[in-house]
């Protein structure tokens, strides 16, 4: 059965610059763009190629990854009249958030609180698959509800009868935030209720997590947000788990595992990342915020990679530019230089 890896998208987090460089740190099937809001108004072209470049590139990253856009928005007319808009520019996919449980959006009844009305999703699922021509997929984020599941399944089929072709589940609901746990058993109980692929999401930071998951969740498909940006190599390991299992029986996979040693060695490929991630970062960004840009990645990256935790310390005082490339230089990472 084939397995597909998705990147998550991750707003404020995970740029068209970070997806280029986790690209090409490892492969994925799909990528998804952070959410282009839609609020009352037809957006013009430029909004959805400032939040997707690659729309530019057949929509893919420079190493090939497709990259679906992602709307998001409660009113159905409008979501769908930007659909159409964004159909001119043929993306790999079109995404609808269900799922985002940040205060302001959700005070405007976007992303997760739509979760308290399936009718409602049925009817934006509808309206934008109406315009949206079938050689372009359309897909949908959802949590497993507001604050409970008692809608769960309602909505998932609700989104399924309105034509989404494959639905991702972040396993928690809008007020669980991102603690742990996911609950991966309810992906499982999604998927036997609705025709399309389901997709796993939430919790996955580690081989032995990924195994967890699709045990529990019963799904191939497995989409990697935080896990991903704080090891860019996570996906690499699940591929080789994957071919593993295929030659294998499933418990000689488990062979393949997380270990320190590995992430240490990992290193130097991590420090070119790096470099790579700076010199686009500072050709995107105004001088002011690219040290914040780099911090955050960093802040992420220690978690799995004590020499970025060494790294973010000696950056976290930093605001200028030029203070941030010599200390980058100091620790061996040199921005001049393209990685192969």
């Amino acid at each position: 059965m084939e397995r597909r890896l998705l990147l998550a998208p991750m707003e404020g987090l995970v740029d068209d610059v970070l997806r280029d460089v986790l690209t090409r740190a490892a492969r994925y099937d799909l990528a998804v763009t952070e959410f282009v809001r839609v609020s009352g108004s037809l957006l013009p072209l430029r909004a959805f190629l400032r939040s997707c470049p690659e729309l530019a590139r057949a929509s893919r990253t420079r190493c090939g990854t497709p990259v679906a856009v992602q709307l998001l928005g409660s009113d159905e007319h409008c979501l769908a009249e930007n659909a159409a808009q964004l159909v001119a520019l043929q993306p790999a996919g079109i995404d609808l958030n269900f799922g985002c449980p940040a205060p302001r959006v959700n005070r405007h009844g976007g992303g997760a609180m739509l979760l308290a009305n399936p009718e409602r999703l049925w009817h934006i699922a509808a309206a934008v698959r109406r315009v949206v021509p079938e050689s372009i997929p359309l897909t949908a984020k959802m949590r497993l509800g507001i604050k409970d599941t008692a809608l769960t399944l309602d909505c998932a089929r609700a989104l399924a009868a309105g034509g989404v072709v494959s639905l991702v589940v972040h396993a928690r609901t809008r007020l669980e935030g991102y603690r742990p746990p996911a609950h991966w058993e309810w992906i499982a109980r999604i998927a036997d209720v609705v025709q399309i692929p389901v997709v796993a999401n939430g919790e996955v930071w580690s081989v032995e997590d990924y195994t967890r998951c699709r045990s529990l969740s019963g799904v191939p498909d497995v989409m990697l947000g935080r896990g991903a940006v704080a090891d860019p190599f996570l996906a690499e390991r699940l591929r080789a788990l994957a071919s593993a299992s295929d030659s294998l029986h499933e418990a000689g996979a488990h062979r393949v595992v997380d270990r320190a040693a590995d992430r240490a060695a990992d290193w130097p490929r991590l420090q070119l990342l790096l470099a790579l991630y700076w010199r686009q970062t500072l050709g995107k960004v105004s001088p002011a915020r690219a040290p914040g840009r780099l911090k955050l990645w960093l802040r992420a990256l220690q978690r799995n990679f004590p020499a970025a935790g060494e790294l973010f310390l000696a950056l976290r005082s930093l605001p200028r530019v030029q203070q941030v490339s010599q200390v980058l230089v100091e620790h061996g990472i040199h921005a001049e230089h393209e990685p192969g």
